[in-house]
């Protein structure tokens, strides 16, 4: 077998790892499935950007503490073998990153769950009385949390490559060494990367990554 030409690889979390929006499991659980539904609604149709669009997501969980939360990411349906893959991957020298909109307490439950080496989110965790509080404005960053992970790790940018499904996930494959698209619904997302799978396991994402050549 050809060795990995990967040391670094960095995945989104919603849509990615996730087979549902992990935030549409949010508000199911906690009564706030409108207020989800509008967001996205206004996000997609152009009316909000994406920055306030990530302020209703995270005040979903508002009045709640982080073990309510960690319990609706333990029940959220994910890729079947993410511990065994990344376990894999760190056998051919391989670190595995979070990249994610997702705030650190979010970030924090998957690499402890998972066993990945570090994350790049959105904003640090607001409490008052050991709940949740609307967070500070965010800013989406992907990009920037591409260039931080490999500074990091270590890493020159073209031996990283970013595993997604949106919009903000194109543009990271556009600025690493490669893009692999998962069960991405914009063709503009699949178009941008170097391949595209479709699956309910990461092991064919650990597949597509030892077939994947770092771009010219």
């Amino acid at each position: 077998m050809a060795p990995m030409p990967w040391r670094l690889l960095s995945v989104d979390i919603d849509g990615t790892l996730t087979l549902v929006h992990g935030w549409r499991r949010i508000a199911e659980a906690f009564g706030r499935l409108p207020a989800y539904e509008d967001s996205n609604r206004r996000f997609f149709a152009h009316e909000l950007g994406e920055d306030p669009h990530l302020d209703d997501l995270l005040d979903l969980a508002a009045g709640h503490t982080i073990p309510e939360v960690e319990a609706v990411l333990a029940a959220t349906p994910k890729l079947a073998g993410i511990r065994d893959g990344i376990a894999a991957l760190h056998a051919d020298g391989v670190r595995v990153a979070l990249l994610t909109h997702n705030p650190p307490y979010v970030c924090a439950w998957y690499a402890r769950t998972f066993g990945f080496d570090d994350f790049e989110g959105t904003v640090g965790t607001t409490l008052a009385g050991g709940r949740l509080v609307r967070p500070a404005p965010v800013h989406a960053d992907k990009r920037g949390g591409a260039r931080r992970l490999a500074a990091r790790a270590g890493v020159p940018l073209d031996s990283m490559v970013h595993a997604g499904d949106g919009a903000s996930d194109a543009e990271v494959f556009r600025e690493v060494g490669g893009g692999v698209a998962v069960n991405a619904a914009l063709p503009e997302v699949e178009r941008a990367a170097g391949v595209a799978v479709r699956t309910r396991d990461f092991a064919d994402l650990v597949a597509a990554l030892r077939s994947l050549p770092p771009r010219p």
